[in-house]
């Protein structure tokens, strides 16, 4: 029985080193986008297209180890869509999307391939967006000069 129990923790202590390990091989950035995070605030264009107002809303974004990502928000109060030519990632003034991650310390970008999608034009699209961290948060812009928006993030 004593060894039945060695044994069992021997293997537990090898899991744990080998399932640490696996995620360690994260870059240095990279380990930071790991875990939940709940929406701090989310700032949109006003009618001269720069970032203005924020938006009363809720959401939560998740990122794991092995690079996957989820993320929804809900605004309180419906806009109206937004202007021509911009993307729609929201309807009804809810957005969830899901999908897998790349990060490019370099260049302090990530791109998020959509996998799914409420808005299902988004869906196989790559949609590049700059990061970064500023205590316990993750700020988050587009890298597309069109899409004035900034999201922040706080971990849960």
């Amino acid at each position: 029985m004593k060894n039945m129990r060695r044994l069992f923790g021997m293997g537990v202590l090898i899991a744990l080193f080998v399932l640490g390990g696996a995620q360690s091989g994260q870059a240095g950035e990279e380990k930071r986008f790991v875990g939940a995070w709940k929406l701090a605030f989310l700032e949109q264009p006003g009618t001269d297209g720069k970032p203005q107002r924020r938006t009363e809303c809720c959401g939560l974004l998740v990122y794991t180890a092995d690079g996957h990502m989820s993320v929804q928000v809900m605004e309180n109060e419906p806009q109206p869509k937004s202007p021509a030519g911009a993307e729609q990632y929201s309807q009804g003034g809810y957005e969830a999307s899901y999908g897998s991650y790349r990060v490019d310390e370099r260049t302090h970008t990530f791109n998020f391939h959509v996998e799914g999608a409420l808005v299902r034009s988004l869906i196989g699209k790559d949609l590049p967006r700059r990061y970064e961290f500023s205590g316990n948060r993750l700020i988050v812009q587009s890298t597309r000069p069109e899409e004035q928006w900034k999201v922040a993030w706080e971990r849960y």
